[in-house]
């Protein structure tokens, strides 16, 4: 491994981004922000062969992007500051979350990004900070930057914001569904962290940062969710701030025995009911070549593009359940009985 910095390149308002920064800061890796700006966007997405952020360069000068990829590696090299737990029942619970954080709170962030118009002119001048400006959303607008790009929301609204929206079945006619359903999401975290600093207990893993990127760039951070947060605000604001600011040498591992909180089947009951919904049902859509998948968010039917990449990450986990052989083992079974998790992951449709 080569000494020197990592960057992370990407936004701040990014949700992987944000996840990627989480874990580079909680394994204490030594890292700098470079934010893709219009003017390095076309270099740097010649180089990497994607426009998705984040990517991350090495000191090795590799260009990597995909932070389900990216997260097991930097625990690889950095070792001396875990993210994944080596026992049975824990690295079953932080692949499976981490990948359910990855794509259902993707739905909620965009929803309640782009389908409010006071959302959207807010933040407008946001990324121009990142993407025209070059410096953090932090730093203060003046009057004269606020008018001139007050319009950028708008214009990033109608050429990615309602596609985006309509591609995952959440659009405005989804706005009771999407907030019932975060209405249960915020339930289901104030009951685990209520007793519990981290997902798996006192220590981070992968699906922490997967949960807290998704804060950071969104839920406590745009002015609609946050609006949202209600009573569970100051749950969710300690929590997110909990994440970024814990460094692995303060922190102790994670609980012995393999056990996890019991409070986190509250989070799965959640999962099982919405993310694994929609997953199963994509899943087949995949399986039958049908361009589109019907799935309910707890008032109605609403319609979506299928997501091949649901089921590659779904495979993803499914690797890693199967090395720790988690069909056969007895506390991986009982700690998602009662649920369709497990055979949403082992099942053979798809691989």
């Amino acid at each position: 491994m080569y000494p020197g910095d990592y960057t992370l390149i990407g936004h701040e308002l990014s949700l992987f981004t944000r996840k990627l920064e989480a874990q580079l800061r909680f394994q204490d890796i030594a890292w700098h922000w470079q934010f893709k700006t219009q003017a390095r966007a076309a270099e740097l997405e010649a180089r990497a062969g994607t426009h998705f952020i984040p990517l991350l360069r090495t000191p090795e000068k590799w260009l990597l992007n995909d932070t389900i990829a990216i997260g097991p590696l930097l625990h690889t090299r950095f070792g001396q500051a875990p993210v994944i737990p080596d026992t049975p029942v824990q690295r079953a619970c932080c692949f499976i979350l981490e990948d359910a954080f990855n794509h259902w709170l993707g739905k909620h962030a965009v929803h309640s990004r782009w389908c409010y118009p006071q959302n959207v002119a807010w933040i407008g001048p946001r990324f121009a900070a990142n993407m025209l400006l070059d410096r953090s959303v932090d730093a203060p607008f003046s009057a004269a930057e606020l008018a001139e790009y007050a319009a950028m929301g708008e214009t990033l609204y109608q050429g990615f914001g309602k596609t985006v929206c309509e591609v995952n079945g959440v659009g405005p006619e989804q706005a009771d569904a999407m907030q019932g359903d975060f209405a249960r999401l915020l339930q289901a975290l104030e009951t685990h962290f209520a007793g519990n600093a981290f997902l798996l207990g006192p220590r981070p893993c992968l699906a922490d940062f997967a949960l807290a990127g998704a804060c950071k760039a969104h839920f406590v951070t745009d002015p609609t969710p946050l609006a949202w947060l209600g009573r569970h605000t100051d749950m969710l604001l300690q929590y997110t701030a909990r994440v970024y600011q814990t460094s692995s040498r303060e922190c102790p591992p994670w609980p012995s025995h393999d056990s996890v909180p019991a409070s986190l089947r509250a989070v799965f009951e959640y999962l099982n009911g919405s993310y694994f919904a929609f997953a199963r049902a994509n899943l087949a859509a995949v399986i039958a070549g049908d361009k589109y998948v019907a799935f309910d968010i707890g008032s109605g039917s609403t319609r979506a593009r299928s997501q091949r990449r649901v089921n590659l990450a779904r495979l993803h986990v499914q690797d890693e359940l199967l090395r720790i052989q988690a069909e056969a083992h007895p506390g991986v079974a009982t700690q998602f009985a009662g649920t369709d998790i497990l055979s949403y992951y082992l099942g053979e449709p798809g691989r």
